[in-house]
């Protein structure tokens, strides 16, 4: 373990060695071959022992590098590295035995200690037990969905190598790292210090760690992986638990570790059983919570696909007992009766409803930026849906919605008008003429109930038939996040639509 002055004089020498620049430096072409695995453009670009070539020979492309240039460009620092086992001699050179990356957000530049890829030019090692990933599609897909206003206690349950801890400080108080692997502890613990953010990393297995302590947010990107129980596991992708029991406890135990208003967001694998309904599979776990509940499931694969992907993800294609792995992993889920498995998110929510909302949807259409903001429109929808009757809140078309109209050449009216949401979840509905009126008057000024009435005149239809047909499609856009609660004005009289 680095001591606290050799983890700051670390710090300012990875000072140069961020996103950007690393990006700069490779160039377009050499950096996206890295993010295949590929180091060989790369290694083109880093030939000069300047200290950002030293580094990302050194940590990327987990090259050695002579010791006079490691020296350069970590100075006084060889030493420290080699005894915390971060560095390795080999003669007049050293070699990087553990990863740190740079990573970021808009604002931030951090760094991200892990274990090396060992996929890294077509090598096909398998993997430790142990193994500490790094920044993944996984991790970074759990970022974008969380959450992010301020909040005074957060648990990063499953931590590894800390990616979600960074982010969940810059708008949580104090925020709690738990995870069962000790080599995962150590590198978010050496993940903080270099960031400078204080954490309070615990060893325990699922909530066991918190203890009776409750959290505003709960973030998780458990190990979910529906893997054979007894066989050989790693421990950042596999419980040993039966099936998805893993995602089903967490479900079930998030209710009394959440403050009122407090959210988990899991990232997850579930079981699409042979003999029912997912959704409702999944139904039975979430209604005895209590809590709001929306599930998005993106993907669904075939057992056989689900096998492969994970055979290869530990390493073992091409290995000599590949093919016996492969038959036992299917003939397990024969007999559990396994479909299928659905990959996606759950987004739970203490909002403290006698009866609790409960969205199951199946999204696999293109996301926009970070869903994040889908999550809190679905949320303030339940709220403003549930306070009293949305026709007497006013509404107004989100920021990222836009209105779509298809016409025949020559024809005077529109064949078709929908609304379009251009970021997160990019949900497209139909309207029909009662929904494009509302949406034509949706600025917030009047109320959805004056929108109908003014509405039925104008449609000469029944005010209450009108009514009840835009209260379901009120509903409905504002669960899509659509629309969102706008403030009530004041002083508004008159209707602008009679």
């Amino acid at each position: 373990m680095l001591a606290p002055g050799d983890i700051e004089r670390l710090r300012e020498a990875l000072a140069p060695f961020t996103v950007d620049a690393a990006y700069e430096r490779l160039g377009a072409e050499a950096h996206h071959a890295l993010m295949r695995n590929e180091s060989t453009p790369a290694e083109r670009r880093t030939r000069d022992e300047d200290a950002l070539a030293t580094l990302l020979r050194l940590f990327s492309l987990q090259l050695v590098v002579h010791e006079t240039a490691a020296h350069r460009a970590l100075p006084g620092l060889l030493d420290p590295l080699l005894a915390a086992g971060i560095l390795a001699r080999e003669g007049d050179r050293v070699r990087a035995l553990v990863d740190i990356r740079p990573y970021g957000d808009e604002v931030h530049d951090w760094w991200v200690v892990c274990d090396l890829t060992p996929t890294l030019d077509g090598r096909n090692t398998p993997i430790a037990s142990d193994y500490v990933l790094g920044v993944s599609q996984a991790s970074t897909s759990l970022a974008g969905l969380t959450v992010r206003e301020p909040m005074g206690t957060a648990l990063d349950l499953g931590t590894g190598c800390g990616v979600q801890s960074l982010h969940l400080a810059q708008h949580c108080e104090h925020v709690m790292a738990t995870d069962v692997n000790d080599r995962a502890l150590s590198m978010a613990r050496l993940t903080a210090g270099l960031n400078g953010i204080d954490i309070d990393v615990r060893a325990g297995d699922l909530f066991e760690a918190a203890g009776a302590a409750t959290f505003d947010l709960i973030t998780t990107n458990p190990p979910y992986v529906i893997s054979p129980p007894g066989s050989e596991q790693l421990v950042y992708r596999d419980a040993g638990l039966n099936g998805d029991e893993v995602v089903r406890r967490i479900v079930t135990e998030a209710r009394q570790h959440l403050n009122p208003g407090g959210w988990c967001q899991i990232l997850a694998n579930w079981i699409h059983p042979a003999d029912g309904s997912w959704q409702e599979r999944l139904r039975d776990w979430l209604r005895p919570t209590g809590l709001d509940a929306w599930v998005v499931q993106r993907e669904r694969v075939d057992p056989a696909q689900y096998v492969e992907l994970w055979l290869a993800d530990a390493g073992l294609s091409g290995a000599p007992d590949y093919t016996e792995r492969y038959d036992a992993w299917l003939s397990w889920m024969d007999e559990y009766g396994i479909a299928a498995i659905g990959f996606g998110w759950l987004c739970l929510r203490h909002a403290g409803r006698d009866e609790p909302v409960i969205t199951i949807d199946e999204w696999s259409g293109p996301v926009s930026g970070p869903p994040a903001n889908d999550i809190l429109r679905w949320a303030n929808g339940n709220d403003a849906i549930s306070a009293r009757d949305v026709l007497d809140d006013h509404w107004r078309m989100a920021d990222d919605v836009v209105l779509e109209t298809m016409r025949t050449p020559g024809a005077e009216h529109p064949t078709s008008i929908a609304v379009r949401k251009l970021r997160g979840l990019c949900r497209t509905r139909k309207l029909s003429t009662l929904e494009a009126g509302f949406v034509d008057a949706c600025d917030g000024e009047l109320s959805a109930g004056a929108i109908a009435g003014a509405l039925a005149q104008l449609l000469e239809s029944d005010s209450s038939q009108v009514a009840g047909q835009l209260r379901r499609a009120v509903v409905e856009m504002a669960a899509d996040g659509f629309i969102l609660p706008a403030p009530e004005p004041s002083g508004v009289n008159g209707n602008r639509l009679a």
